[in-house]
């Protein structure tokens, strides 16, 4: 493991996807979200997801001069195609809408169908925050995790991100419907570890907290065993529903990786016009103190509420450097069209 400052990691990444055809200020978005990624300690969709979207473009599974088109426009609802555009770009104008529309009437629900993989799904939620706007956002993707019962894929992991602002911290949760994504395998992986708890079954059907095994039998376990099956079932459907998008099973015929042709829902709220950013913030306060004040198991030292130990992260590497996988951060500088140090 190495230490990169986090705006050499920035510019680098900005020189690989520009190399890859993107333009420049699209470049320099795109990559600020995979370094923001790593910086916030989410390597699996940060620095190791460069190399596959550098990928993606090469093969035109992603147009890079793709917008966002609007398709239907319906009070506080708007459905966009993102004809297959990049993801990022995609998700922070869907997200930008959604704000746009909550700035004016409370609420702002933007859909977005034929979309890419929008990287950290959790970045949307912290941007919202950022600016003062509670958010809702989820995507569908293609199938990766069977069905509580199943031994196949039939199910996509369908990220979920809820996201409340606050002064002294903003609570953002950014969760896979699986109890672990399989970036966080790819990483405990590389790292030569076992997972904290049991992730997934091996081709074998044992329940295993090894990531490799997993990975290869892509029996993933859902969160919450049957619950997390059904969260997604119904994840896939809204999205699908709510973008006149595509669900999991045609996703999985469009055949351009991971998430080509998804579909993605927005949906924030602006505090400041419901109890406003006063109440807000004292009923954040009161959550977040609540949970920290709690008695701490056998195995922890705290009790942290969601975005707490990501907060940390980011601090900790914007002034100590970000810590990458020297094989990763190899691969990516040679992206880029630089030989290491």
């Amino acid at each position: 493991m190495t230490r990169v400052p986090f705006e050499t990691v920035y510019e680098v990444v900005t020189e690989a996807f520009v190399r890859a055809g993107m333009r420049p200020e699209d470049a320099r978005t795109c990559a600020r979200t995979h370094a923001e990624s790593s910086c916030d300690g989410v390597y699996s969709h940060g620095l190791n997801r460069v190399a596959r979207f550098v990928d993606y473009l090469k093969k035109g599974w992603v147009d890079p001069d793709a917008r966002p088109t609007i398709v239907k426009e319906l009070g506080v609802i708007e459905i966009y195609d993102g004809h297959q555009g990049p993801g990022i770009l995609n998700a922070y104008f869907a997200a930008d809408r959604a704000i746009a529309i909550a700035a004016e009437q409370g609420v702002g629900i933007v859909t977005l169908r034929n979309t890419t993989h929008w990287m950290r799904g959790g970045t949307y939620g912290w941007y919202a925050a950022d600016k003062g706007y509670a958010a809702i956002s989820w995507t569908n993707t293609e199938s990766c995790m069977p069905s509580w019962g199943g031994k196949n894929t039939r199910l996509g992991n369908n990220p979920f991100v809820m996201a409340v602002p606050r002064k002294k911290g903003n609570i953002v949760l950014d969760m896979a419907m699986s109890q672990y994504s399989y970036g966080k395998l790819q990483v405990t992986r590389l790292k030569g570890a076992q997972l904290p708890y049991p992730g997934g079954f091996d081709k074998d059907g044992n329940l295993t907290a090894e990531p490799g095994p997993i990975e290869q039998s892509m029996r993933i376990l859902p969160m919450g065993y049957w619950k997390g099956s059904g969260f997604a079932i119904l994840l896939d459907t809204l999205a699908a529903v709510l973008s006149e998008g595509l669900p999991t099973s045609q996703i999985d015929q469009v055949g351009r990786g991971s998430c080509t042709g998804c579909s993605q829902v927005f949906i924030v709220f602006d505090p400041r016009q419901l109890g406003g950013e006063e109440f807000t913030d004292k009923v954040a306060d009161s959550v977040a103190d609540y949970v920290n004040s709690s008695t701490p198991d056998e195995r922890s030292k705290e009790v942290l509420y969601p975005g707490q130990s990501t907060l940390r992260i980011r601090a900790e590497h914007r002034a100590n450097g970000v810590v990458v996988d020297d094989g990763v951060w190899a691969e990516v500088l040679a992206l880029a069209g630089r030989t290491a140090a």
